[in-house]
This record gives structure tokens, sequence and C-alpha cells, in this order.
């Protein structure tokens, strides 16, 4: 990016059945606050279809999300689907965890939201919970289908959400029946619900960034899109300069 360009950020769309008018067609689709929050921030949209190569695009572009969405596919981490394991899109598991792959290794900005930390996570070796309520107890992550919960979130003061963020606790939009488990090959977790289930995951940053991997990797497991707290869309346009 040169000059006072706005940064142009890949967001990852929806490859899924939709109706719009007289048509009903497969389309690549995309909840319009994910755009408008990274327009509002000061950078460009552009939805990335889930499709084979996909990831090349990402050699124009300065960042790029990791959107929410449907669950990720349990062979992709070696497990056995749960009985409550629904909407799995082979297709899309690919296209993004290629795209994750090319953004670390071009140093690209990464924000993963919702299912785009599992799939930050699973990328890098780690795995996940299939359904929550089964470790925790409760629904309060996803109370009511078709609708953002709210609950609190605990932020460390290390790492680049606490510096993003602050340290502290404070409510966030949630929708998620999925999570972290075991974290990949160089994640820690710096974001918890009450109920202890990791809600932000990064890279370590004992002994400072290690070399070759990109100052700005950061997964969400709430949804900064649909609530009012602009900062983490702030902090990844202002990483891709």
């Amino acid at each position: 990016m040169t000059g006072a360009a706005r940064p142009v950020i890949g967001v990852t769309g929806y490859g899924e059945r939709a109706r719009w008018g007289v048509w009903e067609q497969q389309a690549t689709v995309l909840p319009q606050n994910y755009l408008d929050q990274v327009a509002d921030a000061g950078g460009v949209p552009v939805v990335l279809p889930p499709l084979p190569g996909v990831q090349t695009a990402l050699d124009r572009m300065d960042g790029l999300i990791i959107t929410g969405g449907p669950d990720v596919d349990p062979a992709r981490y070696g497990a056995t689907p749960h009985p409550r394991t629904a909407g799995v899109r082979p297709d899309r598991d690919a296209a993004e965890i290629a795209l994750l792959r090319r953004a670390l290794a071009g140093g690209l900005p990464v924000l993963g939201i919702c299912r785009g930390m599992q799939v930050l996570n699973v990328a890098l070796g780690g795995t996940l919970i299939q359904h929550l309520p089964d470790v925790v107890g409760h629904e309060e992550h996803s109370p009511t289908p078709g609708t953002m919960a709210s609950h609190p979130v605990r932020v460390g003061q290390d790492g680049l959400l606490g510096s993003i963020l602050g340290a502290g606790t404070r409510p966030v939009p949630t929708h998620h029946h999925q999570g972290a488990d075991r974290l990949g090959t160089g994640l820690v977790a710096t974001a918890w619900a009450a109920d202890g289930m990791v809600e932000g995951i990064e890279f370590e940053r004992a002994g400072g960034n290690p070399p070759g991997r990109p100052p700005f990797v950061i997964g969400v497991q709430w949804h900064p899109e649909a609530g009012t707290d602009p900062r983490l869309f702030e902090a990844l346009i202002a990483a891709t300069r």
C-alpha cells in the first residue's frame, strides 16, 4: 500500500442458497455489518468467495477478515462429528484455511471473528469443542436462534487484545455453540468468558514477536461487527499501515 490509498481488506463470504426478488440461486453472501465496519474504519472491503484458488487475491490486498458462519468440519481436526455439529461447508473450510495460510506467509494482518477464530485455531493444529453446553452446562453463548446474545468477556492485560481494548471485563455480542479446545501451535488465549471458555486468541508475544510471524493476528469468539465498539476494525486498518 502506498501514499494515502485506503487499505483493501478481504472479507470471507458465505456460499449459501439465497433468495432475492424472483430468484433463488447459490450465492456468495455476507452480513452487511462486516463491510460497514471495515468501511467506517477507513478500509475498502472486498468479499472473497469460497472458491478454489481465491487465496491468490490476497496478493492485491492489505489485510484479511475471516468471518463467522457454520461449523468447521471436524475432520479438519481429526474428530468425529457431534450430533449438534451442523452446516459443515468443506469448500469454505478449504478456501478459508488457504486464505489464512497465504496471509500468514505474506505478513498480512488477520482478524478472525467467531468461526474465523475457530478456523485460525484449526489451521494451526488446534481442536474445537463441538457443542459448548456439553462442557459449560448452559446455552448463554447462543441462547436464541437467529439473534445475538450478550455475555461478559474478560480481556487480559498482555497481548494485542489488551493493548487495543484494554484489560478488564466488558459485554460483547455473541452467537456460537462451538469454541476452541486445544490451541494451535504458537497461539495463546488472551480473553475468556466467565465460564472459562476461550474468547480471544493470538500468537504468543513472550520475548517479542517471533521472526516470520505477522505483527497482527487476532481471533475473537464474539461478534464485534454486530456491536458498537469499532476498535478491532480500526486496529486492523492501522496494522496495514
